[in-house]
């Protein structure tokens, strides 16, 4: 069984949906501490020909506080975000078929940081044909004190996998020697570059899962999700 486990994030880039589709079982960390710089509640969208961010801004809470503790500020205005990726790509090849998918995401009622973000995450993967299994990793038994590496390895022999799959930013964390020690295959998945037009000027790449849907067909975003990757490492 492969398994891949990451944080949550907000409408990331293809690769993550690519490292999800790989594997048959997701695990999606909810009791891990949220980083203010990281891609919990932002990412990036193209306007006017550039990149640009866009996040769910979070109401005040401590720095100690894990994601699953955090809350999407009262103000957020749903609607004004809503505009400004119409005004973005309104006139983008694939945008009446994207907006819906977007705008629910948007405006989905739960302000739990986790819970919203999991949704935008399931919702995603509904629309790209992505059956893939996805769990809280709060619902694996594992001890509480296991960190790090001994976390995932934790998780990956709790749940049964002899395949665990990460992304390619983590090939320095983990030891494979370790894995093998437990009879389990450490592979890392690289993304292929993908460029596609962007209303005719310079590509900005690995922009959101946004940019990717607004103009490609959703047959050939599927495709490259199955496709427009290699994995490193260990053979499974």
């Amino acid at each position: 069984m492969k398994l891949a486990i990451m944080q949550p994030y907000f409408l990331p880039y293809i690769g993550y949906f690519q490292l999800i589709a790989a594997v048959d079982l997701f695990v999606v960390y909810d009791r891990i501490k949220y980083t203010k710089k990281g891609w919990i509640n932002r990412n990036r969208m193209l306007v006017n020909g550039s990149d640009a961010m866009f996040s769910l801004p979070l109401k005040k809470g401590p720095d100690t506080a894990d994601i699953v503790e955090r809350e999407i500020a009262a103000e957020f205005n749903r609607d004004k975000l809503c505009q400004q990726i119409r005004g973005a790509y309104g006139r983008a090849p694939c945008f009446d078929t994207t907006f819906p998918l977007i705008e629910d995401i948007l405006r989905h009622t739960d302000p739990n940081l986790f819970r919203f973000i999991h949704h935008s995450l399931t919702s995603v993967c509904a629309h790209l044909g992505i059956g893939t299994e996805i769990r809280v990793s709060s619902t694996v038994p594992i001890p509480a004190e296991a960190k790090g590496q001994d976390k995932v390895l934790a998780l990956c022999k709790t749940l049964g996998a002899n395949t665990y799959i990460n992304a390619i930013g983590g090939m320095e964390l983990y030891a494979p020697a370790d894995f093998r020690r437990d009879g389990i295959a450490l592979q890392f998945i690289r993304s292929s570059p993908w460029d596609y037009p962007q209303f005719g000027q310079a590509f900005a790449p690995w922009l959101s899962i946004l940019d990717v849907l607004m103009f490609n067909p959703l047959d050939r975003v599927r495709a490259q999700i199955r496709t427009g990757f290699e994995l490193l490492g260990d053979s499974a």
